[in-house]
């Protein structure tokens, strides 16, 4: 097996059904197939339908009559199948997957999950956007959510986080105000997931809690690659429980085993119009093919007597945990394996909580996460419509379960006893409280005391940059340029000048010299002020020390008739047994033969697709019918392809296609002509990604 099939087989390329799990087999009792052969209609109460075409009418051009009563059910239920899309979060997509546990925990907490080196536990995973509407683009510059239900033995576990380790406010009063100035203009509706706006800008001066967020949020990983390249962190502050009682502060953080990339603001903007799925057919089309996104799960731990040692405040959610003092410990593996079934009745209908736990895992009182503990179930109330959520089947534990809940909206459940409350006698006190000594679930006993106020809890959390000053001295030289062209685009979309002018003043304490850049950019005064004095750097915070791989990136070859079938056959071949995605493109859909009569079929056109959706080009060229239209197609893809840095391989019929000047310096653009190693050569630099010293 040469390098790169270790490196695929490492990463999880499999080509297999992943095994059922308890909760696929859970889920399988609710599944119904409408279709087939001898299935015959019916109503939703069992009778057989005779006309589902025509509605019934008083005579042949009458009107309608109201005892029609399955043209009434058949339209009320349409009317009734949508359901109030999510505040935030709308836009989201969800899979099936399990969690491996690589190493116990059990020194640390007592949760199920985490007890059992080689267990799996089954999960639903949902990704989303934060600000877009359900109908808006993936590749929107925006916070991401990344959340994971673990179905346990012990009951569900809800795992919330954030493509950043940090959020926009230290309090969850805020919640309301940042989701209201982020979101469209109250009057117009414009403009639509998008932070390009005045009243988002005017947040961010008025309240600079949110700098530090802000900053992740304009850097490159406001606009990751895909989901399956994207790293999470849920932002609160957690306990672990073990069983003698004893306390760990913890915050989790999931690392994509495909490293983590993101787009070029140009190329997200472009995606958001020709792709707005974009991340969904990406994540899809992985599935499908077998290459299972795959995210190992880190924890980094605080001891209880270690609260204070920091210079953050452990409980500010507007700072993160630098690795470098808290370093993160692998303890496990995500595998997304599994796509829904339904849309609406699995992702569209699944309901994530922080405060949905288990025994081994407590809150602490970090005020965004006190806030949260409560909001969230509280909203699917209203936007599901009931009490009933967790008789969702795609909500529902696969642990026993055993309540005095009743009714309410969408109830499934018969629950067919005569009691129904706590205490009794006539059912001898059941359903019976569990000890926590046998399981049940019991709060950390924290002590608390003191008068009640609204202060913050330490003056900590009145430092606003100096973390936002260390993500910037973290950054490598091109992030931090492409950081200042992201600030440059969406405060330059601001209308006030005021606004304009005081985000320059305000992004001072940051870094002057990024400031007067961004100053001279949107039209105001360079600032007056500098930044905060904070040296320090975090390696982990930027991209460019992150994993790079072949694998998954997707390359568009561009090809015609007449190519060099031999030597084309053998570099898709290379790039498949590396685990690369393709798409064949040509002037018309059908079949390309070569000049030895190989013959490869085109999947997609100049017309049906565009060049930022890939990664990296193979160009091959040929002899099409128009061949003007066929150069000028494959030359904007090239141009393309060459402004945004990413790898070009060139077939030596792709030779022509390629223009050098004495201003091409041609850095990732590799040559099949006299190269003896071109495929090896061409998967290096797909797995190298962008070249950014290209001129």
């Amino acid at each position: 097996m040469d390098e790169h099939e270790n490196n695929k087989s490492s990463r999880g390329y499999h080509h297999h059904k992943p095994h059922k799990d308890e909760k696929q087999e859970q889920l399988e009792q609710y599944y119904e197939k409408n279709t087939g052969p001898g299935e015959k209609m019916t109503d939703d109460a069992g009778y057989k339908v005779s006309n589902d075409r025509w509605s019934l009418k008083a005579g042949r051009r009458g009107p309608l009559l109201f005892q029609d009563f399955h043209f009434y059910r058949k339209q009320s239920r349409f009317s009734r199948e949508r359901i109030p899309e999510k505040v935030v979060h709308a836009r989201g997509f969800g899979l099936y997957g399990d969690f491996e546990l690589y190493k116990s925990m059990r020194h640390v907490t007592k949760a199920d999950f985490l007890q059992r080196p080689g267990s799996k536990t089954p999960v639903f995973t949902r990704f989303s956007n934060f600000i877009g509407s359900k109908g808006s683009k993936d590749t929107a510059v925006d916070i991401r959510g990344f959340a994971t239900k673990f179905y346990t033995q012990d009951g569900n576990y809800d795992n919330l986080a954030l493509q950043f380790p940090v959020f926009i406010l230290a309090d969850a009063m805020k919640f309301m105000d940042v989701t209201h100035a982020v979101k469209p203009n109250p009057n117009t509706d414009v403009p639509q997931a998008t932070v390009a706006h005045d009243a988002f800008w005017d947040y961010v001066i008025s309240n600079p809690e949110s700098a530090h967020m802000v900053m992740w949020l304009m850097s490159m990983r406001g606009r990751p690659r895909s989901w399956r390249m994207m790293a999470g962190w849920p932002i609160n502050t957690f306990r672990f429980i073990n069983e003698h009682g004893q306390s760990t502060y913890v915050r989790f953080k999931w690392v994509p085993k495909l490293g983590v990339h993101s787009l070029l603001l140009d190329e997200a903007n472009i995606i958001g119009g020709v792709d707005p799925d974009f991340h969904r057919h990406d994540i899809i089309e992985a599935v499908k093919c077998g290459a299972y996104p795959e995210y190992e799960l880190g924890v980094q731990l605080i001891a209880e007597e270690d609260e204070f040692k920091f210079e953050f405040d452990i409980l500010d959610d507007t700072k993160l945990w630098p690795e470098e003092e808290v370093p993160v410990e692998i303890i496990g593996k995500l595998t997304l394996n599994r796509l829904v079934d339904n849309f609406f009745a699995e992702e569209e209908q699944s309901s994530f909580d922080p405060a949905t736990v288990i025994p081994g895992i407590d809150f602490t009182n970090d005020p965004v996460l006190q806030g949260r503990a409560f909001a969230y179930r509280d909203t699917d109330y209203h936007r599901l419509g009931t009490g009933n959520i967790n008789e969702i089947p795609v909500n529902k534990p696969i642990s026993e379960t055993n309540y005095n809940y009743r009714d309410s909206y969408s109830k499934y459940r018969i629950d067919v006893d005569s009691v129904d409350y706590h205490n009794n006698t006539l059912a001898g006190n059941t359903p019976a409280e569990t000890p926590p000594e046998e399981g049940g679930y019991a709060h950390y006993p924290e002590k608390v005391e003191g008068h009640k106020t609204r202060e913050r809890p330490s003056e900590s959390f009145y430092d606003y940059f100096s973390q936002a000053r260390l993500f910037w001295n973290s950054l490598s030289h091109v992030e931090k340029e492409d950081l200042i062209d992201t600030f440059n685009y969406h405060l330059g979309s601001v209308k006030s000048k005021s606004v304009r002018q005081q985000n320059v003043e305000f992004w001072a304490n940051v870094d002057r010299e990024m400031a007067c850049v961004i100053a001279d950019n949107i039209g105001v005064e360079r600032p007056e002020g500098s930044h905060v004095p904070i040296t320090k750097s975090s390696p982990a915070i930027s991209q460019a020390n992150t994993p790079h791989y072949a694998a998954t990136q997707k390359v568009g070859v561009l090809i015609d008739n007449g190519f060099n079938g031999e030597e084309v056959r053998y570099t898709l071949d290379t790039l498949q047994q590396c685990g690369v995605f393709m798409d064949i493109i040509s002037e018309k859909l059908g079949m390309v033969t070569g000049s030895d009569g190989t013959t490869i079929e085109v999947n997609e056109t100049f017309k049906t697709t565009y060049p930022v959706l890939y990664d990296a080009l193979y160009v091959v060229g040929g002899k099409a019918d128009n061949e003007a239209k066929f150069a000028q197609n494959i030359m904007d893809f090239v141009n393309m392809a060459y402004k945004h840095y990413k790898p070009i391989g060139v077939a030596t019929t792709g030779q022509p296609f390629i223009q050098t000047t004495p201003h091409n310096n041609l850095a990732g653009v590799v040559f099949a002509a006299n190269c003896p190693d071109f495929g090896n050569d061409f998967i290096a630099a797909i797995a190298q990604q962008r070249f950014w010293d290209r001129t």
